[in-house]
């Protein structure tokens, strides 16, 4: 399996204990409902199958996993701070209506005051909130996506129309 062929769901934060289990992170917003029988974890840019043994989830976008044969600490180990996928086969179907913030990325951000900014290229979650990166005169610029910053989302047109704050881009255009 491809990257291409998987979507993102977290990553492994730690080991706990000495038979190999292993605590992921969940940056799927709708982990609950995932197949979480096998896991595909990022090794050296391969997608390596891991098969679940057992999990538990809990309610703070985390979950105890034991995968076969990671029977001790050191094989759980080396997968420390490795991105979990899932092929998109398992993907959970949305409703028409269901909008996210990840949704925007390929949209065109317009700020109210300078203008079109570009393409949102990508949409990055950070436990305060989601921020979005943008090419715009030739630099790499970020912003939070928020509700305060957010005049419009025209999903016909991909666009995402936004207010933001005065200075926040001279951050990166004025080092």
């Amino acid at each position: 399996m491809t990257k291409e062929e998987a979507f993102y769901i977290g990553y492994v934060t730690k080991t706990k204990g000495l038979k190999g289990e292993l605590q992921l992170y969940f940056e799927f917003e709708d982990y609950q409902e995932l197949d979480l029988d096998v896991l595909f974890l990022e090794l050296n840019g391969k997608m390596v199958p891991f098969f679940v043994a057992s999990h538990k989830l809990y309610d703070n976008s985390t979950g105890l996993f034991y995968f076969d044969d990671v029977d001790h600490v050191d094989k759980a180990q080396p997968l420390v701070k490795k991105k979990a996928y899932l092929p998109l086969s398992k993907k959970p179907v949305r409703d028409d209506d269901e909008f996210y913030y990840t949704d925007l990325k390929g949209f065109i951000a317009v700020d109210e005051t300078l203008g079109e900014l570009g393409e949102i290229i990508e949409i990055n979650e950070y436990p305060q909130q989601f921020v979005a990166t943008v090419n715009y005169q030739n630099k790499e610029i970020l912003f939070p996506l928020n509700e305060d910053f957010i005049v419009e989302i025209d999903d016909e047109e991909n666009i995402l129309t936004l207010d933001l704050p005065e200075g926040l881009l001279d951050i990166y255009l004025n080092p």
